[in-house]
């Protein structure tokens, strides 16, 4: 036993010089090692360093490009783990790096994306949103929408009426979305709100005061992830008839379906909230709203607005190395907090109608997605088309959006079309530029909360 310990404690030298507080090692070590390695628990050195509370470590870590996005084996990210600590500066040197890690990902797809664009036919597409649930009172008031997407060369546009759907409350407007893949990135993203008659460039990259309006949400609101598991997931036919069963098929607009069970699809929540108060449990909501509308924007009365301190460090740990090191896959000793935790799953029953007819293929779909996935339930659709779907196109589908509500989305009208007016990848003469209000405000933050929310979870 005494020969494995040593043996084990041997392992993950970076994730040792962290644990030991030894930064002038890592520093040495981090030049030949690979910074992404995980030990038994998941944990890459960054997890580490941040659950531990080595400030000097992050920032080393993060100075060689240590990634954020990334989960251990409890499905948490070393930004969650940041927020449980509590440290201020530690989650805004996270945060910084997260955006810029995502901006440099998306630089890299970019080229790829642009050209699998310019290949694709023009066309126009209509998305039909039916919102149901199975609470008969919150069905009544559930939206709808029609998402109309107009597709030229490299630019996509999307009109919808449906900004936002988030706790039985949604964001109504008149927006359309503008992507112009062959403008230089601070111009390709346009947000215009056509009843204000107001247009805003989405930015790549925050300013100093949004940043830490992101850090504040961050501190104060519960630690959250949720995820549509596919690990169990099958499909079966959909039959139809009393007496003689046969597979279901019917039109869908002007393309023949065939119906499909989606058996096993499970929501599964997850939230932590150690590093909150009862008075911040209190606040949330309050905090959330005011900082999603724009409220924040500008100093009051001239001063800048309180921000959120860091708490208090949780207690040293007593664990040692060799004690965390051969402690079992899937048991990691605790090391910070401890955790306040609630899980939930929800299973759900639904349905996907596959088009062979439909001319659109799954992975055209998929890269016109990726450019307005910064709309919440459109992204939830993306996460959706990317599982593993029978032969065809998916041209009617159930997708639980929370966990008392479910979207159906109908791809009731596509052509190809070669007369795609110019005109409405543009912004109208008569439209005025708004960086502090509208929706594109508002957009610019719900895009902040997507990348924070991927990287908590």
């Amino acid at each position: 036993m005494p020969m494995i310990m040593a043996q084990e404690s041997e392992k993950y030298p970076l994730h040792r010089c962290i644990f030991q507080g030894d930064v002038k090692t890592l520093n040495i070590l981090i030049r030949t090692h690979d910074i992404t390695e995980k030990d038994k628990q998941g944990n890459t050195p960054l997890h580490l360093a941040v659950m531990l509370g080595r400030k000097e470590c992050v920032l080393l870590l993060l100075a060689h490009g240590a990634p954020v996005k990334v989960k251990n084996l409890a499905g948490w990210s070393p930004l969650a783990e940041a927020i449980s600590y509590g440290d201020r500066q530690t989650i805004s040197s996270l945060v910084r790096k997260l955006k810029q890690q995502a901006r440099e990902q998306m630089e890299e797809r970019r080229p790829n994306l642009v050209a699998a664009l310019h290949q694709m036919g023009d066309f126009y597409m209509e998305l039909k949103w039916d919102f149901q649930s199975w609470v008969p009172l919150v069905s009544r008031v559930l939206p709808s929408d029609i998402c109309k997407i107009h597709k030229s060369g490299a630019s996509i546009r999307m009109d919808t009426t449906l900004v936002d759907f988030n706790d039985m409350r949604w964001e109504r407007g008149d927006i359309s979305f503008i992507f112009n893949g062959d403008q230089k990135p601070s111009h390709s993203l346009t947000v215009l709100d056509n009843k204000a008659k107001l247009f805003q460039r989405v930015r790549y990259e925050e300013t100093e005061l949004e940043i830490e309006d992101e850090v504040d949400i961050l501190m104060s609101s519960d630690i959250m992830a949720a995820q549509m598991s596919t690990k169990s997931i099958t499909f079966s036919r959909a039959q139809t008839g009393w007496i003689f069963r046969e597979d279901k098929r019917e039109m869908v607009g002007a393309f023949h379906a065939d119906f499909y069970q989606i058996n096993g699809m499970v929501l599964e929540s997850r939230k932590r909230r150690e590093h909150l108060s009862e008075e911040d449990l209190q606040k949330n909501k309050a905090i959330m709203e005011s900082l999603t509308k724009g409220s924040s924007q500008g100093f009051k009365n001239g001063e800048p607005p309180m921000r959120r301190a860091s708490l208090n460090p949780p207690p040293e740990s007593n664990i040692t190395w060799d004690e965390y090191v051969v402690a079992p896959s899937g048991q990691c000793p605790l090391l910070g907090r401890n955790l306040v935790y609630k899980e939930s799953s929800k299973s759900f029953k639904a349905t996907v109608a596959m088009s062979p007819d439909f001319p659109l293929t799954v992975d055209m779909l998929l890269n016109v997605l990726e450019v307005i996935t910064p709309f919440k339930h459109l992204s939830k659709l993306r996460q959706f088309v990317l599982m593993k779907l029978p032969p065809g196109f998916p041209v009617k589908i159930d997708i639980p959006i929370l966990p008392t509500v479910t979207a159906k989305i109908t791809f009731q009208e596509f052509a190809f079309r070669n007369d795609i007016d110019p005109e409405l990848f543009q912004v109208p003469s008569d439209y005025f530029e708004d960086p502090m209000r509208g929706y594109g405000a508002y957009l610019t933050m719900m895009m902040v909360l997507h990348t924070a929310s991927c990287a908590r979870g």
